[in-house]
């Protein structure tokens, strides 16, 4: 794809969306009310809104390399505070896929300049977890472990924050993560309680 094609496929756009609807991009500039917080993987075969079925305007976006949700990272912590407290969404998702570069990068011994703090937080996740990782003898299965693995702890490091805390007390925001197959297509419900997670940190990460 060069960028004539971009700006091609932008015009054929622009004419489908008016013959269905001759309103559409009026409407669509009066302002969003979207749902969904998506966080999710910068990878380009794993695109939010098209794997959902989902509109403009119907989900909150941010990507990052595999799926992080860092504390120190501005870039997240911003959109979290925006969805949840000014767009009030009632849903934070966090989508990793399996085939993930960034967590098999972390797997490896390589320094990758840097990319090496960034993937260090997904390493801490594998150091978490490595009883349970390393008796996982496929390598393959391992990898995928991970995968779900990271989107539980970017999961956790979201209820850690005091934007979603309140959310979750005062609202009923709910969290969730999901993992794409990216061999089949599916979206995966890892069905993860953090209700319960939240009462079990509640002790060292509770903000009022």
């Amino acid at each position: 794809m060069n960028l004539k094609t971009v700006f091609d496929n932008n015009k054929v756009w622009i004419q489908n969306k008016l013959d269905t609807d001759p309103n559409y991009f009026e409407e669509l500039a009066d302002g969003q009310n979207p749902e969904l917080l998506y966080i999710g993987c910068s990878d380009s075969r794993v695109t939010a809104e098209e794997l959902m079925g989902a509109a403009p305007g119907e989900v909150f976006v941010h990507r990052n390399i595999a799926n992080m949700v860092i504390s120190i990272d501005l870039n997240v912590m911003s959109v979290i505070n925006y969805a949840v407290d000014q767009l009030k969404v009632k849903h934070v998702i966090v989508c990793g896929h399996y085939g993930c570069g960034g967590v098999k990068a972390a797997m490896q011994s390589a320094d990758l300049g840097i990319l090496n703090p960034w993937l260090r937080n997904i390493r801490d996740v594998y150091r978490i977890h490595r009883v349970e990782l390393n008796a996982v003898e496929n390598e393959a299965e391992r990898y995928n472990k991970l995968v779900e693995l990271n989107v539980k702890e970017q999961c956790v490091n979201l209820i850690k924050t005091a934007a979603v805390q309140k959310a979750i007390r005062d609202r009923g925001l709910v969290v969730h993560g999901w993992v794409f197959d990216i061999h089949t297509g599916k979206l995966i419900d890892l069905e993860i309680d953090f209700v319960k997670y939240l009462e079990d940190i509640q002790e060292i990460y509770h903000l009022d």
